[in-house]
């Protein structure tokens, strides 16, 4: 039995994993889902302090928390952001990562450095209390504003993700125009230490490619 944590992307809550939380405990598995501050049922916790870091630190804490180890993290989106800096404070709690059409962060970049233009723009639109990005239009009704700070703040890691068991990538091949992880599948396709897995979904991959996305979860752990 292996324990699965997930971390979702922008605007979402842990209800975006309702699916794949249910496959996976049926192969099992214990699963644990992430809600982020600021985000979705916290929402209200929403404020201009909100950043990276704090989303780290909630992760960090529920592994603490929920006594995890050997974890399998696996981050949506920006959540790739979030599991990769609480795998670089927490390691001994975790065992292996999957970054589902996610950002893998190096030491100092931030989703504003590692994105295209397109996302730049989204980024920028805050709403009148200038620090809050709307949920786009495409997401799920129960989305709600992403704090700007998480998005413009530079990861600060202390080694690599290398001291990990195993470091899976999925990326989604399905977009309207150019894939903001392009650059990054691209880097990551050519490394014989990742194992990455090109599938024909759109972003939602929980949503869209979701048999596929629990092969690849299940050969993982």
């Amino acid at each position: 039995m292996a324990t699965f944590v997930l971390v979702p992307g922008a605007c979402h809550g842990g209800w975006c994993f309702e699916q794949l939380t249910e496959q996976l405990r049926e192969h099992g598995h214990r699963v644990v889902t992430v809600t982020l501050t600021g985000l979705s049922e916290r929402s209200h916790q929403l404020t201009s302090t909100v950043n990276l870091d704090t989303h780290i630190q909630d992760l960090t804490a529920l592994l603490s928390a929920e006594q995890v180890r050997n974890a399998v993290l696996v981050g949506h989106s920006y959540g790739g952001m979030v599991i990769t800096g609480a795998a670089d404070r927490a390691p001994e709690r975790v065992d292996s990562l999957v970054f589902v059409d996610a950002f893998v962060p190096r030491d100092g970049e931030s989703c504003w450095t590692l994105t295209n233009d397109v996302q730049r723009e989204w980024y920028l639109s805050v709403g009148e209390d200038g620090y809050s990005v709307p949920a786009l239009p495409s997401f799920d009704a129960r989305a709600t504003a992403h704090p700007l700070a998480s998005f413009l703040q530079r990861i600060r890691l202390s080694g690599d993700l290398g001291r990990f068991r195993r470091r899976d990538y999925v990326y989604a091949t399905v977009w309207d125009g150019e894939s903001p992880f392009a650059p990054t599948y691209e880097r990551l396709r050519k490394d014989p230490q990742w194992t990455v897995h090109a599938v024909d979904s759109r972003h939602n991959v929980m949503r869209d490619a979701p048999e596929e996305l629990l092969k690849i979860l299940l050969n993982a752990a």
